[in-house]
């Protein structure tokens, strides 16, 4: 019998609607969780940095979980757990267990630089929780790289399943594959997609689908099929929006493009501030160019 992988597939890293108060809108949040995967989505992904768990409390976090796994059912959960400490990183995984999730993701100690021995044993804490754990590698952001010969370290000592491989670089891919054969690799950027699909990720971590997700459905199983005729257009009809899951204001921009594709975005709380008019003028236009032309 083939192991259940709940992180295959389309997971969507949620943007969390507030309200004009800068609260929590729950009941927009559950709604938003079954629209996504109403449109063909595999599941969802609270508490991820596109979902600003940085700036909630652990009240609203532990709620953002259970009103996702009210909303879609557990199975398709696979809340973000990190945390500065380890032991707060195991406790968000045992609550996320407690909810019902499947698995969770988990970003390598993100407070400074960890060395290696240090990673290793923050994944070895969090996976004594029980729950499969999906490492998340954000070079950029975290300023500590879970490169291929790490992961396959953190993989062969059973601590983590599969990674989110955010630090854009598709020739890891190839040596991923080579030094962890068994270990899921899943797309972490948007804008690279069409280059992780092809060498053979098994899921997407994705932020656009937050406001195109049939489209970008389409576009992930095209590319996974290999089916190029189907994706080569698409990607690139989507990529000018896509490339915005990579920069910094990535939240107040797919929270645009929502609201401008009829969903809830709304604002971002701080320290994020409103978009630039230039960039607010790049992502409109290029969200309306998306949604003139039959993108959804």
């Amino acid at each position: 019998m083939s192991e259940h992988r709940p992180w295959r597939g389309v997971l969507v890293a949620t943007a969390l609607p507030l309200h004009d108060d800068l609260s929590v809108d729950h009941d927009a949040y559950a709604e938003h969780c079954a629209w996504l995967i109403a449109n063909g989505c595999d599941g969802v992904v609270p508490n991820g940095s596109l979902g600003e768990y940085q700036v909630l409390t652990p009240e609203e976090r532990t709620r953002v979980v259970e009103t996702a796994v009210a909303a879609v059912g557990g199975e398709r959960v696979m809340p973000g757990v990190a945390a500065y400490g380890s032991a707060e990183a195991r406790r968000w995984a045992e609550q996320a267990g407690e909810a019902g999730c499947g698995a969770v993701m988990l970003l390598p100690p993100n407070a400074y630089r960890a060395d290696e021995r240090s990673v290793l044993a923050h994944y070895a804490e969090v996976a004594r929780s029980g729950l499969p754990v999906v490492a998340y590698n954000n070079p950029i952001d975290t300023k500590v790289d879970l490169v291929p010969e790490l992961l396959s370290r953190l993989h062969g000592e059973g601590y983590v399943r599969a990674v989110k491989e955010f630090s854009g670089d598709v020739r890891r891919a190839y040596r991923i594959a080579e030094l962890a054969p068994d270990l899921d690799l899943l797309i972490g950027a948007d804008d690279v997609l069409l280059e992780l699909a092809l060498a053979g990720a098994k899921g997407w971590v994705a932020g656009y689908p937050n406001a195109l997700p049939a489209s970008c459905v389409e576009l992930y199983r095209a590319a996974l099929a290999g089916d190029l005729d189907t994706a080569t257009p698409l990607y690139r009809a989507l990529h000018p929006l896509l490339r915005w899951d990579s920069k910094v204001e990535f939240v107040q921009a797919i929270k645009l493009s929502m609201d401008l594709a009829g969903r809830r975005g709304g604002p971002c709380r701080p320290p994020r501030v409103p978009l630039l008019p230039a960039q607010e003028a790049a992502v409109r236009a290029a969200t309306e160019k998306a949604l003139a032309a039959g993108l959804e």
